[in-house]
């Protein structure tokens, strides 16, 4: 059982926690660096696990490949409205964070786990339709489109609750998902999210009719990413 240091960082502007997590990656990257110029395993410093959760300021953010034409609003209505943006690099195309979405970014050394990036994706996705089930709701993969969605066999009612984009480098990962909660959904009307078309997204407080505790959902998550994930979080 691989011990995961969890930090629960409140609301927090996009760009702030962008940064951590690119020093979290460093660090991890520049220990495993050292580690594979030593012969003798007792001298090899150990990596770290990080389990971060976060509500962001409102902001759109655009995979590194993503296509800027699903971004539908300019840069001056963007400033109007008080919303920041920002190419990064995950994978994935274009999302929005705000207030009332639990956002996860999992900075961990696959090396302690399984390197296997889809092994990964799917048990983060595991995570968000266990925490579903909790709530009588039954979560669900599209094939061929990361994240959870409700409906997926229903043409035409098929709708996004949970966004998952990541970077991995040296088997260490950032990014993360993005879990909507109690999410004002009208934000995701100036994108096309995660660019597919022609589906809708959803929340938790849309599907359930009432307003979630935000504490009550990070409990849930995080019980069911340890379990998971066969973590421990300290």
């Amino acid at each position: 059982m691989q011990e995961v240091i969890f930090k629960d960082l409140g609301t927090q502007p996009y760009k702030e926690i962008w940064d951590y997590q690119e020093q979290l990656l460093k660090q991890n990257v520049d220990i495993k660096a050292a580690n594979r110029e030593l012969d003798n395993e007792d001298l090899k410093a150990n990596t770290t696990n990080h389990l971060l959760f976060v509500e962001h300021l409102p902001v759109y953010t655009l995979g590194k490949n993503g296509n800027e034409e699903n971004v539908l609003i300019s840069a001056n209505e963007l400033f109007k409205q008080k919303i920041d943006y920002f190419h990064i690099n995950r994978g994935g195309d274009i999302t929005f964070h705000g207030p009332e979405q639990l956002v996860g970014y999992p900075i961990l050394d696959l090396d302690n786990f399984k390197t296997d990036l889809g092994w990964y994706l799917r048990s983060i996705e595991e995570t968000i339709i266990a925490t579903m089930a909790e709530y009588g709701l039954i979560g669900d993969r599209s094939k061929g489109e990361t994240g959870v969605w409700l409906d997926v066999g229903v043409k035409g009612k098929e709708r996004k609750i949970c966004a998952i984009g990541i970077k991995c480098s040296r088997w260490v990962t950032m990014h993360g998902f993005a879990f909507n909660i109690n999410t004002d959904l009208s934000y995701f009307n100036n994108i096309v999210p995660c660019g597919i078309v022609n589906k809708q997204v959803t929340s938790l407080e849309k599907e359930l009719g009432y307003k979630v505790h935000m504490n009550e959902v990070k409990q849930k998550v995080k019980k069911n990413f340890e379990q998971i994930f066969n973590a421990k979080l300290v």
